[in-house]
């Protein structure tokens, strides 16, 4: 049952994709309603696709990168219909609805491969994978209200005040999305490495041994954290922050991808 709603899922996010694209190219808003409510009901099937992922697997204390993906794609639409429900902010699906798909057609790649299976360090408990998960939804989002930054900025610069402009929000409001969202990932993702280091310690005797992706994750978490520091003390803000957190959430995901290629046997 998992997969036929598992599948369901991913074409309604698919089609929700597509109506959100074309949203940004038309002043019409009834896409944005269309694409809304095609979201909802693939966020629903979703969620029963999890639920019955969990019931269905007889291994459900070791999580795998299909369910760690499919849950990361699940929190970015929970995500959005949160804030959708008190800003009715709609040019966020046409951001985030992509991205979630890309998540979960990833989750897809990895639905029957038993070698994507997270390594021992990850397989003690939920609870590593859910705090690093919603860590990493954080910056997902502030790397959205980024890029919207930088797209926004740049339409002002050029006086291109078209359909585009008129949808994005004003600056100041996706500079304040952008330092929520890391503020909000950040202790998680942190919560999430000290549980995945007494994980560790159980598992290997060790809390860390400097594998290259638990470099990789201890260098994008010191990135993170320079760039909070930097927000809230020091006032980086606007266009600098913007640039910086698409620059870290790319590290985030040089991580995932370092995890994936160990899990199966390409890295030492």
């Amino acid at each position: 049952m998992s997969s036929v709603f598992f599948m369901l899922t991913m074409g309604l996010y698919f089609v929700s994709t597509v109506c959100y694209l074309a949203y940004l190219l038309r002043r019409a808003e009834t896409l944005s309603k269309v694409s809304l409510g095609i979201t909802a009901v693939g966020f629903a099937t979703h969620t029963v696709a999890l639920v019955a992922r969990m019931t269905d697997t007889a291994q459900a204390q070791l999580p795998t990168f299909h369910e760690a993906l499919s849950f990361f794609s699940w929190m970015l639409i929970l995500v959005f219909l949160a804030v959708e429900f008190r800003r009715q902010l709609h040019v966020l699906g046409s951001f985030i609805v992509p991205l979630a798909l890309v998540s979960l057609v990833t989750a897809a790649a990895f639905r029957s491969d038993e070698a994507s299976s997270l390594q021992p360090v990850f397989k003690t408990l939920w609870v590593h994978v859910t705090l690093s998960m919603l860590g990493t939804v954080g910056f997902a989002v502030a790397f959205v209200a980024g890029v919207m930054y930088l797209i926004q900025d740049g339409l002002l610069k050029s006086k291109r005040f078209n359909v585009l402009y008129a949808k994005l929000p004003a600056l100041d409001y996706l500079d304040h999305l952008n330092q929520q969202s890391i503020v909000m990932g950040f202790p998680l993702l942190t919560l999430g490495i000290i549980s995945g280091a007494f994980s560790a310690e159980i598992v290997r005797g060790t809390y860390v041994n400097w594998n290259p992706e638990q470099t990789w994750a201890m260098v994008t978490w010191g990135f993170y954290f320079a760039v909070l520091v930097g927000r809230l003390t020091i006032g980086w803000r606007a266009k600098r922050a913007a640039y910086l957190t698409i620059i870290g959430f790319a590290g985030v995901i040089l991580t995932l991808i370092g995890v994936v290629l160990k899990s199966h046997g390409s890295v030492s």
